[in-house]
């Protein structure tokens, strides 16, 4: 009796070489995300930065993300997909902004990051719409809903710090964060 190509998946049933690699694009990307926020919240835990709100929120995005990437694993393995990992950038260790400095420039930053990835799971949706797969269609509509309020979530931030500046207005906000991280907690 001939054992199978390991390279062949049993569950394999309509899935589609263009949904498979997007898949995996989002999954590199959901990683890349996520090791971004993680040297954000390196950074304002750093004892010359003290922003423990913004630590803790960049923390938990930093989780979020890698649990998506692996929802996306998950969803690879169940469609007999197989998950490619690509190498991560490092992201830089400073958000220091000389006009707007750190706690706005990084949350803006977040809001870029969190608005590339819906559009790449909206494209990733048209991907599973052109090759009518119903199951992916689904899965990823509920991904962009989360996503969705993610960058509104951000959006808000970035416009409650644009009012505040610099200085003891980034200390209050931060003390508010870091009660609304333990709340969640």
């Amino acid at each position: 009796m001939n054992s199978p190509d390991v390279d062949d998946s049993f569950a394999r049933l309509n899935y589609h070489q263009d949904s498979e690699i997007g898949v995996n694009e989002q999954i590199n990307h959901e990683y890349s995300m996520s090791y971004q926020y993680h040297a954000m919240s390196n950074y304002f835990n750093r004892d010359n930065v003290g922003l423990p709100g913004f630590a803790a929120f960049f923390r938990a995005s930093s989780l979020e993300e890698r649990n998506h990437a692996q929802q996306l694993m998950d969803f690879q393995a169940t469609r007999g997909g197989r998950v490619k990992l690509a190498a991560l950038a490092a992201p830089p260790s400073d958000y220091n902004h000389e006009q707007k400095g750190d706690a706005l420039y990084a949350m803006e930053l977040a809001l870029a990051l969190e608005k590339l990835n819906f559009k790449m799971l909206f494209e990733l949706h048209e991907t599973a719409e052109k090759r009518k797969d119903a199951n992916m269609t689904d899965f990823v509509e509920e991904m962009l809903s989360e996503q969705a309020q993610g960058v509104k979530e951000v959006s808000e931030y970035v416009a409650q710090l644009r009012r505040v500046g610099k200085g003891l207005g980034v200390y209050e906000f931060d003390a508010k964060m870091a009660q609304r991280a333990t709340t969640l907690a």
